[in-house]
């Protein structure tokens, strides 16, 4: 077994633990300080600002290329939704409708008499 002091592993192991120590003390001690929280409010403000620009301009890009927006495209679902729930609506009613009356159901039409008579057998004389 060999002696832990003279261990290269034991003693690289034992220099990154002290490292991660100080820069942990350190990052908490400057975390601490208005002067970081104040870098951070104006650091998530200008990404904001650019988050809230880039949008203007891709909006107006796509708007030049005829396309719908990102809240355009969510418009047209949330109408789209409405509406598939509008006609399942309609069609329970009619179904309802339709089993109540005794009728055929709503998704088939009547059928036409059938008047036309099958040509004779060649066998068979009129």
């Amino acid at each position: 077994m060999t002696d832990k002091i003279n261990d290269p592993v034991a003693l690289w192991q034992k220099m990154i633990g002290e490292m991660e120590k100080g820069f942990n003390s350190f990052a908490t001690n400057a975390m601490e300080t208005p002067e970081f929280s104040q870098a951070m409010n104006r650091a998530g403000g200008v990404a904001a600002g650019a988050q809230k620009q880039f949008g203007d301009v891709m909006e107006k890009y796509l708007l030049s290329m005829n396309l719908p927006s990102r809240e355009q495209m969510t418009g047209i679902a949330e109408r789209l939704q409405s509406i598939e729930g509008q006609l399942g609506e309609i069609k329970s009613m009619l179904s309802q409708m339709s089993a109540s009356s005794g009728t055929s159901p709503a998704g088939a039409a009547p059928r036409p008499p059938r008047t036309k008579r099958p040509p004779p057998e060649s066998g068979e004389s009129k």
